[in-house]
């Protein structure tokens, strides 16, 4: 296993660490409360006994049963051979008190006395405004840090860059930060932007969906040809995680792991993990890939936002954005969920009204209104 510098903490996490959002659960289910118990315990204590000490769970994940089973598996002193992280589900907070409220059930769930880093959950601009900043949630956990419960503060973040830029630079409470981040994700979200803004500012980097919840892992055909090319035979897998490890500023890089098979795999991979490693020809091959994906892509919105806002309340871009995403990775069951997760009702496809006031305001001359029902067809 290899270990990367901690921001400016006096510890190293292993390049890998194990993600609890995707244990395994009975008749194959995903992401349910039905969790395989023994198989996912004796996945984590293998990772573990292999060198990972960097755990990651949340509130939500699992239907609220991960905490619990991350508790179970880290007795007989696996609790001491790691760091824990969990996550404040933020979009549940309605005032100060729900800080200690959510903290403290967490403690319980995990068995122990202290989180080693606390997250505050899926921030967006929105969220650290109208939540965090408005209930003083910073000042909540400064206390928490002081009596001991927490060890260090960071927050997990979905959303544009210049968010990430003022959520950043909003505190000097923050240790590390968590950011979506592989080889076609440089310049959404946070991106290498964002990833070097925070190592600027001596922030320890741990990456989640390195492999975009598996799809870059199971590329289309003409893409899996072109990885096909590497010299040295890597998997898409593997390709997608060096990648990301070849980054300087990435601290540990999370994988969602739901089987024995998965977690062997990860750890071979992270064994061979450093940067530096992708060479020049290597380089060429993602620039190839990441053109063919774009190439992929249906509606040519480029995410401006001259068309907002809607008259009718509709997230244009938005909806746009989950559309090309089911065509560029061939994955509409993972568009479908964000599509629903994301946007309220009133937001989506389905509520246009085809008014055109979008249409002659739009640099691309995209005919949206047309684009509108097939978005919703798919999506809805």
């Amino acid at each position: 296993m290899q270990y990367r510098k901690f921001g400016k903490l006096d510890w190293k996490a292993s390049a890998l660490g194990f993600g609890c959002m995707r244990l395994p659960c009975a008749n194959g289910e995903r992401g349910s409360a039905n969790i395989d118990e023994a198989e996912a315990i004796r996945m984590l204590r293998h990772a573990i006994d292999a060198g990972v000490n960097y755990v990651d769970t949340a509130y939500p994940y699992h239907e609220g049963k991960s905490e619990l089973l991350v508790g179970k598996a880290l007795k007989d002193g696996y609790r001491e051979r790691v760091r824990l992280a969990t996550k404040l589900p933020t979009w549940m907070v309605e005032g100060p008190q729900d800080f200690d409220r959510f903290l403290n059930e967490q403690l319980g769930k995990l068995h122990t006395d202290h989180i080693d880093f606390y997250l505050i959950h899926s921030l967006n601009k929105s969220f650290w405004r109208n939540i965090v900043v408005k209930n003083n949630l910073l000042r909540e956990a400064e206390r928490a840090m002081a009596d001991g419960s927490i060890g260090h503060l960071g927050f997990s973040f979905h959303d544009n860059y210049e968010s990430f830029a003022e959520i950043v630079n909003g505190s000097d409470l923050w240790t590390f930060c968590q950011i979506q981040y592989n080889y076609m994700d440089t310049e959404n979200q946070a991106g290498t932007r964002g990833l070097k803004l925070a190592a600027e500012k001596g922030l320890a980097v741990v990456v989640m969906e390195p492999l975009m919840g598996g799809r870059l892992a199971d590329p289309p055909p003409a893409i899996a040809e072109t990885l096909a090319s590497d010299p040295a035979r890597r998997s898409p897998a593997q390709l997608a995680f060096e990648w990301v490890w070849d980054q300087p500023e990435v601290s540990v890089v999370l994988s969602g792991m739901s089987t024995v098979e998965q977690v062997v795999e990860d750890l071979r991979f992270a064994d061979a993990a450093e940067v530096g490693k992708i060479t020049e020809a290597g380089q060429e091959i993602f620039a190839r890939v990441r053109e063919q994906y774009k190439a992929r892509i249906t509606i040519p919105c480029t995410q401006c936002g001259y068309c907002m806002p809607c008259p009718n309340g509709l997230n244009i871009p938005v909806n746009f954005d989950f559309f090309n995403y089911a065509h560029t990775y061939d994955d509409v069951g993972a568009a479908r969920f964000r599509y629903k997760f994301v946007l309220k009702e009133e937001q989506r496809a389905g509520a246009c009204i085809a008014c055109g006031n979008c249409e002659e305001l739009c640099p691309q001359q995209i005919p949206i209104s047309e684009w509108m029902p097939k978005v919703a067809a798919l999506l809805a």
